[in-house]
C-alpha cells in the first residue's frame, strides 16, 4: 500500500491503525472532531494532523467513527477525495450501508469506492491512549463488500488488513451483523447484566469471587459511549437472539422453581450439557478446532519474578503452554497460576516441577 492514508477518528481503532501504518513507513494524516483526542494520537506517533496538509490526495481513507455517524463521515470522504478508496472499521455493517445507499440516492455517491470492514480486535478501554500498533496482529479482520464495491477497492481494503498483520475473512454485511450479534454483542450485554447484579452485593460475598466471575464480567468494564450506538445499530439480530435466550431462561426458571420435581435434574443437566457442546465449538489455538487441554495449578509466592521464573522453568523442561490464567489464593500472600498443556505432557510436567520445588495443586 502507498500513502498517504487519511484516518477519520482517533479513538482506539483509528489510532491503532495509524500507529501500525506509521511503523511501516506510510504517511498517515489524522482528523477528529475532538482536538484533544487528535492531539494525543499525534503525540504518540499515529500520524500528522490532516488540516496541516491541504490538497492531499490519499489512496485510502479509513473511517473509524461510531456507527451512528459513520455513514455521514464516509459520504463526506467519498465526495472530498474522489480518487480514494474509503473503508470504515465500524462493528456494524448493514445499517451503515443502508444509510449510505439513502444518501447516495440524493447525492449520487460513488459507492464502488466504499468497502465496509471490521477488525475484530479491541480492548476494554477506549481512546487513543489505549492504542497499540500491533493490536491487529493475528486477529480476524472481516471484509464486507456490498454488491457495488469495485474489485480494486476490495483489494485495497484487504491490503490494509494484511499490512497490519490481521487474518482476513469475507462476509456479506448481513452475515457479518448476524455473526457479531452472537459472538460479540450478546457476550457484552450478558457480561454487563451479570456485573450489574454485583452493585448491591455485600462485601463479604464479593470476597469469595474467583476466576469464574472475573472471566464472565471482564468485558463489563467496556465503555458505554462506544457500545450504545453499536447496540442500537444492530438491534434486530440482537433482539432475535435475546428472545431465544429469554425462552431458555423461562424454562430454566421453571425447572429451578421445582428442583425436586420429576425430570428436573435431567433438565438442569441438559442446560450444562448444551453449554458444553456450544463452548466446544469455539475455535481453539491458531483458529483450529478446540482441543481438550489438561490443566494444572501451581502455587507461587506473591513476590516479583516468581511467575517469570515458573514460565522459564517450564520452557526449560520443554513443555509448550497452551493457555495460562492467574488467580489469587484467598487468605494467603500467594497466587495460583493455572496452566494448560497437551494431555500427554501433564504428568511429566507435574513430576519435573515437583522435583524443582514448585507446589503443584491438583
Amino acid at each position: 500500500m502507498r500513502g498517504p492514508v487519511v484516518i477519520f477518528g482517533t479513538g482506539l481503532l483509528g489510532t491503532s491503525i495509524g500507529l501500525g501504518l506509521s511503523h511501516r513507513g506510510l504517511e498517515v494524516l489524522l482528523s477528529d472532531p475532538s482536538p484533544s483526542a487528535l492531539s494525543v494520537a499525534v503525540d504518540i506517533g499515529a500520524g500528522r494532523p490532516l488540516h496541516e496538509q491541504p490538497g492531499v490526495w490519499p489512496e485510502l481513507v479509513v473511517v473509524a467513527a461510531p456507527p451512528d455517524v459513520c455513514a455521514r463521515v464516509v459520504a463526506d470522504a467519498l465526495e472530498r477525495f474522489p480518487a480514494a478508496v474509503v473503508v470504515d472499521v465500524s462493528s456494524v455493517k448493514g445499517a451503515i450501508l443502508r444509510e449510505l445507499q439513502e444518501l447516495s440516492a440524493k447525492n449520487h455517491l460513488d459507492l464502488s469506492r466504499y468497502v465496509g470492514t471490521h477488525p475484530m480486535a479491541g480492548r476494554e478501554r477506549a481512546g487513543a491512549v489505549s492504542a497499540r500498533g500491533e493490536l491487529f496482529n493475528a486477529m480476524p479482520w472481516v471484509i464486507c463488500p456490498h454488491q457495488g464495491s469495485g474489485q480494486g477497492a476490495v483489494q485495497v481494503a484487504q491490503n490494509l488488513g494484511l499490512d497490519l498483520g490481521a487474518v482476513l475473512s469475507r462476509f456479506s454485511p448481513e452475515e457479518h451483523d448476524d455473526a457479531v450479534a452472537l459472538v460479540s454483542h450478546l457476550p457484552q450485554m450478558m457480561s454487563s447484566l451479570v456485573a450489574a447484579r454485583l452493585q448491591e452485593a455485600a462485601p463479604h460475598a464479593l470476597s469469595l469471587a474467583g476466576n469464574g466471575l472475573r472471566d464472565v464480567t471482564r468485558i463489563a468494564a467496556s465503555d458505554a459511549g462506544m457500545w450504545v450506538p453499536i447496540m442500537a445499530a444492530n438491534a434486530e439480530p440482537i433482539v432475535t437472539i435475546l428472545h431465544q435466550l429469554h425462552e431458555d431462561l423461562i424454562k430454566l426458571i421453571g425447572t429451578l422453581d421445582a428442583p425436586a420435581a420429576p425430570g428436573a435434574s435431567l433438565a438442569m443437566a441438559k442446560v450444562i450439557s448444551a453449554g458444553n457442546a456450544g463452548q466446544a465449538r469455539i475455535p481453539g489455538k491458531h483458529g483450529g478446532p478446540a482441543q481438550p487441554y489438561a490443566w494444572l495449578s501451581v502455587l507461587v509466592d506473591d513476590e516479583p519474578g516468581q511467575i517469570a521464573q515458573l514460565l522459564t522453568e517450564i520452557g526449560e523442561i520443554g513443555v509448550n503452554l497452551e493457555d495460562l490464567r492467574l488467580d489469587h489464593s484467598s487468605g494467603r500472600n500467594a497466587g495460583i497460576v493455572e496452566i494448560s498443556v497437551l494431555p500427554a505432557k501433564l504428568e511429566p510436567l507435574i513430576e519435573e516441577l515437583t522435583v524443582r520445588g514448585w507446589k503443584v495443586l491438583q
